[in-house]
Formats: structure tokens, sequence, C-alpha cells
């Protein structure tokens, strides 16, 4: 595809306290860019095709329809003055449609490379960052091809819709290839060769409609099963020896893109260097920290640069943090964690816990 030209922003007008800021997709990130919205002012209308969920619970307004509702999306452009999404799989349709009336940041350049995941990858090498090898893969025949260049082990991933380790196989051999495919629903993947890595670490930055950014300080992040467990800080000397490197890349993705808001890029930290692994253009579970462990959460930036409104520092509050996600029924034990002292609980009104289901996230602040 194309790369889009870099986008010159002047200066915005600021959005005055008491607009209304669109939300499409009302799931537990809607839900804390709402709170944050709150407290500088603004109401939030959420757009989401559930019936119930958590980001309606703290919003001044909900519309409950599906994304491909067009009378539903100009009844959303009628009540707000402008619009955001807090989910990349937002379709992009849906994005144009809306954003032919009013103002939508980030705008649609950043969903369509960060919703392809073989896009993604051509546009970072293209910015002279360095993946994990890879091939594209839509059939079966060229799944074998795949595995012919690059070899095992590996891990076979649906090019849209996929997070949380959903839309994915590991490859171990030849015999695993048939289950596989199969196992992605035989949709367009790539095939990517898994890299010897010693951490996994994002960069989490925000850029203003004028152009200016604002980095946090960079978190360690472990997963188990696919899904993030825990971001920490300070991470370990590998990762804060990229550091720079991952967050000059980060910044020309940003820039090239023109995107408006948070930006998250995920990095693997190997010996030889660092590596790209994807993005999403949007605030990220793992800058939950940020909300006690800055000067300014991820959420209250990605509001004031919808907002045009100037960005903040993001300074740590405490040389160490770690966030852990509460997932399952991790958040049955609540009692215990809101008596812990210095514990800071967010619970996502979810209901009922399910096997890898994001319920809540703790933060942990220490000198």
């Amino acid at each position: 595809m194309p790369w889009p030209k870099r986008r010159w922003i002047h200066c915005p007008d600021m959005l005055p306290p008491g607009s209304t800021i669109g939300i499409m997709g009302g799931g537990q990130l809607g839900r804390m860019l709402a709170v944050a919205a709150a407290q500088l002012g603004y109401r939030c209308h959420v757009f989401a095709p559930e019936a119930a969920p958590p980001a309606t619970d703290v919003c001044a307004a909900v519309t409950r329809a599906e994304f491909s509702d067009t009378a539903a999306l100009d009844a959303l452009t009628c009540a707000v003055d402008v619009v955001t999404f807090e989910w990349e799989n937002v379709p992009t349709a849906a994005i144009r449609h809306v954003a032919a009336r009013v103002p939508v940041w980030p705008a649609v350049h950043s969903l369509e490379v960060a919703q392809d995941r073989m896009a993604e990858k051509q546009f970072v090498e293209w910015l002279g960052g360095r993946t994990a090898p890879w091939a594209p893969v839509s059939s079966r025949e060229e799944l074998d091809q795949a595995i012919d260049r690059i070899g095992f082990p590996a891990i076979l991933k649906t090019r849209r819709f996929g997070y949380d380790g959903k839309g994915q196989a590991r490859l171990h051999g030849p015999a695993d290839a048939d289950a596989a495919w199969d196992a992605i629903g035989q949709q367009p993947a790539i095939f990517e060769g898994m890299v010897e890595f010693a951490h996994e670490y994002s960069v989490l930055l925000c850029r203003g409609q004028d152009g200016q950014m604002v980095d946090w300080p960079v978190p360690v992040n472990v997963h188990a099963g696919g899904i993030l467990a825990s971001s920490s800080l300070p991470a370990p000397a590998l990762v804060r020896g990229q550091a720079a490197e991952a967050v000059a890349l980060t910044r020309r993705i940003a820039d090239k893109l023109g995107h408006v808001g948070v930006l998250t890029a995920e990095y693997f930290a190997c010996k030889d260097g660092l590596r790209f692994n994807e993005m999403a253009p949007r605030v990220h579970n793992s800058g939950h920290w940020t909300i006690e462990g800055s000067a300014t959460s991820q959420f209250e930036n990605h509001i004031r640069a919808v907002a045009g409104l100037p960005l903040r520092p993001t300074d740590l509050v405490l040389p160490r943090v770690e966030m852990q996600n509460l997932i399952g029924d991790q958040a049955d034990d609540w009692q215990r964690l809101f008596a812990e002292p210095g514990a800071h609980v967010h619970l996502y009104g979810k209901g009922d816990s399910r096997p890898g289901r994001k319920m809540g996230h703790v933060t942990r602040l220490s000198r």
C-alpha cells in the first residue's frame, strides 16, 4: 500500500470543557479514557455494539449499534464534537464515515496500517526498523513456501483481528502445518519466525495535533498465554540500552502517519539489538501503570491530544512501578487487594470472570 505523506498540522483550536467526545468501542480502555475526560471537564458518548460494555458505567451517553449502522453513526456525529477510538479493530469504513462529519483522532491512516500485520511490518521496515523474519501466507501452498524460506519454530498469525494471542498458531515442525492452517481459519496470514529475545517491552508516546510529542519511560512486559500479565519499571539494563532507539523509531512511525493521540509499539530485546513486534494506535494495557505511576497518564494525554490541548509531562512519580493484570478469577481476590496498603486497584465492571478475561489491574509504586 502507498504510505501516507507526512502531514503537517497547524496548532489547533482547543476544545472547550463541556464539549462531548465520542469513543468508538466500549471496553475498559474506553472506560479509563472517559474517566480522564471527565476530570478535564468533557462529556463522553460511547458507540459500541455490545449490550453492556464497561465504559457505559462512566459515560454521559451511549449508542448501542453495529459499526456498519450508518444512521446510528450519523446520529453520533450530531451529538459529539470530536471522535476517538479505544480499539484498533473498529472498521475503517465506519471511521471514514464519521470523519466526513466530525474530526476523528487518530486519523484513519493509523488504523489502516495497524489493522493489517503485513502492512504494519512493511511500513516499519520501510522506516528502517527490524522485525522478525516473516512471509505472507494466503494459501496452504504459500504456507509451505514460507516454511521452506524461514523454518522453525514459527508462529502463523492472521493478518487481521488478532490480539491477546488470538488468531495465532505455533509451529515446531512440518507436522504442525495442517493443524496451524486450520486453527487460524485458513485466513490470510503472516508466517513469522520466532526470534530469541531476553525481554519484551513497549514504547508509549502521545502526539498532539500540532506535532508535539511526549513519551513515557519504557516498561518491560511479561506475558502469560499470549496475554499481558505485568508491566514494570525500571526495565532491565538490556532494555534501557535499547530504549532511545526504540523511542526514535516509534516517533518516526507516529510522525509519518500523522498520528494524533497515544501510539504504542511493542519490541523484542534481543542480544543483537531491538526488533519491532507490533503496534497499537491507541492507549494500551502496558501503559495502565501511568495512571498512578506517571505525572500524566496515557489516558489524560490521549484526551488532551484529541481535544487539541497541550500535552503534559510523563515523569515517573516514584522510581519503581509494577502493574499486574487481574485475569479471570484473580479479580475475585478483591477484598485482599482493597486492603493491601499502597495497592491501586482498578476493576472494570465486567461481571462474571472467565479464563483469559481481563477483569482489572493493580498498580504498586515504591522507591
